[in-house]
């Protein structure tokens, strides 16, 4: 009885012990697997290259997928020497009277922070990539472009782009400056150029056009331009077309969280296909209202400026036509029974109307319009000039609190003459605009793809009629000093209705002052 119970005891031992060794390795298969999934989850230490379910598509949903020599890679001291703290300072001179009524020039200096990254040498050269609202400032300062401790007005009259360590960073002898290569406003792109060889980007550029939502991105930049850090986050959308301000171009949003100062950022995803990161986009913007959204500029679009080192062709976009012949037959042609002719010119109110003659009268009204309908400045547009030419500036009538005063073609002095076309030039763009925008309005019902080309067109002829508030002022202050004056002739508008009589026969059509039929410069009649 005591042997046998002895030998019970002993089976419950070794029981035990086999029981508590079974789950010690099984705790160990466990960990071996989950182990680097929760650190890659938290981060970029983990060793293991699971893509898996992390791989629904060309882009990781996880960083557990990324293989281990690109986590290996990322554990170096100089893994994210390529990304650089981006620092401009301008200086601006704004012009001002004094009690005296003399002339106060002032001057104020602006600095900012962003972020750029390297990603080509050549030459002994550095080429590194960042954004255009980074890189430059405007050169005259206004509502729509606005500089911190800059009133509106002032022209910018130097500036500079240069890499530093932080912003922090005061001691400025081992500054890199940096040169402007290449610029695309409407994508919020500029490549710079360093005379020395940095460190560039280790991974490929991908293709954006493949990110997925939910996929991860790894964004490198100098938030608040204070510190390098890495932020992680995922696609939230793969499309937003972003047309704020002078951009046009495709975004894709991220719910990275991102500060001022990050604006250049490298944006990576991670590819299913090797394991590595690949740049997929560069980040420029965040949503207002203080939401956690931001928006990358997809690289996709971006990615002929980095080699050719020039704008691509396709973001070239002319606002409209081409002004020639076709584009003036167009107009004409959509004048006839139009009832709101009107376009905008700069925050003036402008009209276009077709004479009998085959002639284009524009007319831009008064900033007291409509309180005072007649307009300030009335163009005639000939149907002459080149063949291929949209036409021929006739005459021209300048408006003021008198009436019209009459000015025959050619009578304006060369810089008037100048100014005056380019106005003209800018009248046709967007009438023609305008028009083809009413053409599309009527049609935006039929598809989105209708009613976002309707948007486009509108979004177009905002921005040009903006971009026109120098050519404004300019054709103002002309408007003043050509318009008529208490006791001068003035004419109605509907002289410029009429078409001007041909030259009688035989009489001196060149014929100027002090010149008579009977003069010696007389032109020979025609036989």
């Amino acid at each position: 009885m005591d042997q046998e119970t002895e030998a019970g005891a002993r089976r419950r031992i070794w029981m035990k012990r086999g029981a508590v060794a079974g789950l010690a390795l099984t705790f160990v298969a466990v960990t071996l697997v989950v182990a680097p999934r929760v650190r890659a989850r938290g981060g970029l230490g983990g060793v293991g290259f699971t893509k898996g379910a992390y791989c629904a598509g060309a882009y990781a949903d996880d960083f557990a997928a990324l293989s281990p020599a690109a986590r290996e890679a990322e554990q170096k001291p100089q893994s994210q020497s390529w990304v650089y703290a981006i620092r401009t300072t301008a200086t601006y001179e704004c012009l001002s009277y004094s009690g005296d009524g003399n002339v106060r020039r002032v001057r104020r200096k602006a600095l900012a922070h962003g972020t750029g990254f390297g990603y080509r040498q050549q030459n002994g050269e550095t080429y590194i990539l960042t954004n255009q609202h980074v890189a430059e400032w405007p050169a005259v300062t206004d509502d729509e472009h606005k500089v911190d401790d800059v009133p509106p007005g002032c022209k910018r009259i130097s500036d500079a782009v240069r890499i530093v360590e932080s912003e922090r960073d005061t001691y400025d002898r081992d500054d890199i400056p940096l040169l402007r290569v290449v610029t695309d406003k409407s994508m919020d792109m500029t490549v710079l150029k360093a005379h020395a060889l940095l460190p560039i980007l280790p991974w490929k550029v991908g293709r954006s056009a493949d990110l997925k939502e939910r996929n991860v991105v790894d964004v490198r930049g100098f938030p608040l331009g204070a510190f390098k850090a890495t932020n992680v986050g995922k696609v939230v959308s793969t499309y937003d077309h972003d047309d704020e301000k002078d951009w046009d171009h495709v975004d894709f949003v991220v719910d990275a969280q991102l500060s001022p100062g990050n604006s250049g950022s490298p944006v990576l995803g991670v590819s299913c296909r090797t394991g590595e990161f690949e740049l997929v986009g560069v980040y420029h913007a965040g949503y207002a209202g203080n939401t956690p959204l931001n928006v990358v500029v997809a690289i996709d679009q971006v990615r002929d400026m980095m080699t050719t080192l020039k704008k691509s062709p396709r973001r070239e976009r002319i606002e409209v036509s081409a002004l020639d012949r076709k584009a003036r037959t167009r107009l004409v042609s959509g004048l006839e029974g139009a009832i709101d002719p009107f376009f905008p010119f700069d925050g003036a109110v402008a009209v276009a109307r077709a004479r009998t003659d085959g002639a284009l009268i524009f007319e831009v009204m008064s900033p007291a319009f409509p309180v005072r309908s007649s307009p300030a400045l009335v163009l005639e547009d000939l149907p002459e000039g080149q063949p291929e030419g949209f036409g021929e500036l006739g005459r021209v009538w300048v408006g003021g609190r008198f009436g019209l005063k009459a000015y025959p073609k050619g009578g304006l002095d060369a810089d008037g003459l100048v100014l005056v076309e380019r106005v003209l030039d800018a009248l046709r763009a967007n009438a023609g605009l305008a028009l083809e925008l009413r053409t599309a309005q009527g049609l935006a019902a039929r598809d989105r793809e209708h009613y976002e080309h309707m948007g486009k067109l509108e979004r177009q002829l905002r921005r040009g009629a903006a971009a026109q508030t120098d050519l404004a002022s300019s054709m103002g202050d002309l408007v003043e000093r050509l318009s008529p004056k208490v006791g001068e002739t003035t004419v109605s508008l509907a002289e410029a209705y009429v078409p001007l009589a041909p030259p009688t026969p035989g009489k001196n059509v060149a014929q100027g002052p002090g010149m008579t039929e009977a003069s010696p410069q007389q032109a020979t009649p025609a036989r």
